[in-house]
């Protein structure tokens, strides 16, 4: 048996312990609900592991009736949030204010449920002790308008700081962002999984800001699932599927973190299965049924209107860019 049959094996087996034990919510759709009008699903996939439910989600879309899942390589940022919106994409996790940008833009995207809450660190070199202490210092990012671009620079302007005029962004195609950080060349970085745990484990830098635990970060997801707004809409019974395989993958997450890392690495998701299992028992993916998804959006808009990359009130988000109708469904019912 090859290691992918193996893993795939283990993660069937677990699946169905941790459904026995009611630790993934009933499996209760098929008799109850029409098949899904589509069996094919393409969703997103880059370095971050933070995203892990969507890399352990497979088998469980398969028992919602879906026959073909692919996934879709792209960046974790603005790239990702193109290609959703022109239907290259089914669903992805994201960043939440890389999807609010494009919905205030009028892209055809819609955020249906929160999954999990902070999974950024910024590190700072030694006399960085602080977001305020960013004034006038070098950040090392890979592009603007990317993920690490737009939170800190939320975090910046929410501490009274002009994020386009106080920091100085260093972009660089030859040299990782991380890199230039470990090498001195910049005075911060801000780094997703798992670029936080080799940082740590090389000993470069301190920790600042933690979104996994420091308010008001803390208290709002980080990953929103966004869908194509056309699929959906054409799709109803398939994008609840879609959700209750989703939210069933994180409960996994947080029941059973050395499977689904082992998940991650036997499927090409992850490089390391140290890495990935750090990052599944530190990121809290226990709080979606805790969180109410609004709350989000109304944080990030208002954190955006305040750094300058976004016009629209946080009503408007809402109304043009959110559809909770199945996240709400699915709360009570897979309410263990």
């Amino acid at each position: 048996m090859t290691p992918m049959a193996q893993s795939r094996r283990r993660f069937l087996a677990a699946a169905a312990a941790a459904a026995a034990a009611g630790l993934i919510g009933p499996s209760r759709s098929f008799g109850q609900e029409p098949p899904p009008e589509t069996t094919i699903i393409r969703l997103a996939k880059n370095r971050t592991l933070c995203i892990a439910p969507q890399y352990v989600v497979e088998d469980l879309l398969l028992l919602e009736g879906f026959t073909e899942v692919h996934y879709v390589t792209s960046d974790a940022g603005a790239g990702q949030s193109k290609a959703l919106a022109r239907g290259e994409i089914d669903f992805t996790l994201q960043f939440s204010p890389s999807t609010l940008i494009p919905i205030d833009a009028g892209e055809r995207i819609t955020i249906i449920a929160g999954i999990h809450v902070g999974c950024f660190e910024l590190f700072g070199s030694n006399g960085i002790r602080s977001i305020a202490s960013l004034k006038g210092k070098t950040v090392a990012i890979p592009e603007l308008g990317t993920s690490p671009h737009l939170f800190l620079s939320t975090m910046a302007a929410h501490v009274g700081l002009d994020p386009a005029k106080d920091i100085r962004w260093i972009t660089s195609t030859s040299i990782p962002p991380m890199e230039l950080f470990a090498q001195g060349k910049v005075d911060a970085f801000l780094g997703f999984p798992p670029d936080p745990q080799e940082l740590r484990a090389r000993n470069i830098g301190h920790v600042i800001v933690n979104s996994s635990v420091d308010r008001p970060w803390s208290q709002y997801f980080c990953c929103m699932l966004g869908g194509n707004r056309d699929f959906i809409g054409k799709n109803p019974v398939a994008t609840k599927r879609v959700l209750r395989a989703m939210l069933k993958a994180t409960d996994f997450c947080v029941n059973n973190p050395a499977t689904a890392a082992r998940r991650m690495v036997d499927g090409g998701f992850a490089a390391r299965y140290d890495y990935a299992l750090q990052t599944l028992r530190e990121v809290p993916y226990n709080k979606w049924r805790d969180y109410d998804p609004e709350d989000t959006i109304r944080f990030y808009s208002l954190r955006l209107r305040e750094a300058g990359f976004m016009r629209s009130a946080p009503n408007k988000i809402i109304a043009d860019g959110t559809d909770w109708r199945f996240f709400n469904e699915l709360k009570r019912e897979l309410k263990g």
